[in-house]
């Protein structure tokens, strides 16, 4: 079923669910020949839940994220995210809407390497006018809550790995999304870093009620969602639950990774089994 939204500037009336793709397609010309990346893809993805899209290379996964997330046009469909008609917005509300509801995080980090921590945190700040005061008091108060207090003033090349994808997690936070999307998070991370940003991501999601969108193509990763969408060659070819469903257990913002961690633990001992 399309769908049917009532549109006033771009926005949807009733924004219900938090993402909403209808007949999404995305064709593009390589040398001679055409690729049909995606090929009429519906999709419905609740608030609050933790979506892993799986699929080898060339199935389409990064190109359903980048959509999702404003950063790509389909050739024909709809999406509405978190209230916004994506399809019929401009340029200029697009980059309002990727600024104040949807937080990235790429696999190669993409900070900027002549800025600290603290810096590349409050990058977003900076495009969104805020004065530097609340920039920097806001980019101390997320790196501080993920354990990175004693970096503040390093460079991305003084930093590990795993710093720098906190880093990048602190700036996609900053501000304050509802919808966090990823992209291969742990492919530049060693399996102890991997698992502890997946945590991380897990958190965002059953403690804060961030909706964590992320592509992949390792199942380990997958198995910290609440459900899988396996695509082949454009389209969904699977949609299943990965976890029975829980209640959300929400815990004040940035409240500091210790508490999440202890929070996370205390959900693994009364978590069931996955499901199959």
């Amino acid at each position: 079923m399309a769908i049917t939204p009532t549109h006033e500037q771009g926005k949807l009336t009733n924004p219900e669910p938090m993402v909403e793709v209808r007949g999404l397609r995305k064709d593009f010309q390589l040398g001679d020949q055409w690729v049909h990346a995606l090929k009429g893809v519906d999709l419905d993805i609740p608030a609050g839940q933790f979506i892993a899209i799986m699929g080898p290379s060339g199935s389409g996964k990064s190109t359903l994220l980048y959509m999702l997330g404003g950063l790509d046009r389909p050739s024909e469909g709809e999406i509405a995210v978190a209230g916004n008609a994506l399809d019929l917005m401009n340029g200029e509300e697009l980059a309002t809407f990727r600024r104040e509801t949807i937080g990235f995080i790429f696999q190669a980090f993409h900070l900027v390497p002549t800025l600290t921590a603290l810096e590349n945190v409050a990058l977003p700040g900076v495009f969104a006018g805020s004065d530097r005061e609340y920039r920097e008091s806001r980019a101390l108060k997320i790196l501080t809550a993920l354990g990175m207090e004693e970096r503040i003033d390093h460079r991305p090349n003084q930093l590990s790995g795993g710093q720098q994808q906190r880093v990048a997690i602190a700036r996609a936070l900053f501000n304050n999304p509802p919808i966090i999307m990823a992209d291969e998070p742990t492919g530049a991370l060693d399996s102890k870093t991997g698992q502890t940003v997946m945590r991380m991501l897990r958190f965002l999601c059953r403690r804060q009620g961030k909706t964590i969108i992320v592509v992949t193509h390792d199942p380990t990763v997958a198995s910290y969602a609440d459900r899988m969408i396996s695509l082949k060659d454009g389209d969904i070819i699977e949609d299943k639950p990965m976890r029975p469903a829980r209640e959300n257990k929400p815990l004040p913002a940035f409240s500091g990774w210790r508490l999440a961690e202890k929070a996370l633990v205390e959900e693994d001992e009364e978590e069931s089994e996955y499901v199959d």
